[in-house]
C-alpha cells in the first residue's frame, strides 16, 4: 500500500471522529489477511472489539453487524451494551490493494495508549495507527 493512499485513508479517519457529539479515539488496524481469509479478518475483528470493551467499563456486550440490518454495510460492525444498546466501538473492514485494512473507533476512555496496546496484541493486527480528533500517529 503507498504512503499517500495510506495517508489519505488516516486523514479520513480523523475526520470521521471529528463531528460526533463525543470525544471519539480510533485506530487504523492493517492486516495481512485477504479475501480468502474473511474468517480470520472476522475474528480479528471480535478480538479486537473485545479489547477495547474491555477498557470501555460499559458492561457486557454483543457485536451489530452489517448482515444484521440493510441500516449498515456487510463490512460494518458495531459493539453495543447488551443493557440498553449504548455505543462501545464501530468498525469497517476496507478492502484496499488485495489486503483488509480495519478503521475502528470508540468512545476516548483517557488510555488511548492501553486499548491500541491491547489491539497489537490482537492475532493477525499488523500494525496499528493511532487515530485521534486531533490527527493521526503514522
Amino acid at each position: 500500500m503507498s504512503e499517500t493512499a495510506n495517508a489519505d485513508l488516516y486523514r479520513q479517519t480523523v475526520e470521521l471522529l471529528q463531528p460526533g457529539d463525543i470525544e471519539l479515539a480510533g485506530a487504523v488496524v492493517h492486516t495481512a489477511y485477504d479475501n480468502d481469509e474473511e474468517s480470520k479478518l472476522h475474528q480479528l475483528t471480535l478480538d479486537a472489539g473485545t479489547a477495547i470493551a474491555s477498557h470501555a467499563e460499559k458492561g457486557d456486550t454483543y457485536v451489530y453487524s452489517g448482515n444484521d440490518s440493510n441500516e449498515f454495510g456487510v463490512n460494518q460492525h458495531q459493539g453495543l451494551t447488551i443493557d440498553g444498546d449504548e455505543f462501545v466501538w464501530e468498525c469497517q473492514q476496507l478492502l484496499r490493494e488485495g489486503v483488509f485494512s480495519v478503521v475502528l473507533y470508540w468512545e476516548a476512555t483517557g488510555d488511548h495508549e492501553a486499548v491500541l496496546d491491547d489491539i497489537r496484541a490482537v492475532d493477525g493486527v499488523e500494525e496499528v495507527v493511532a487515530v485521534t480528533e486531533d490527527g493521526f500517529d503514522a
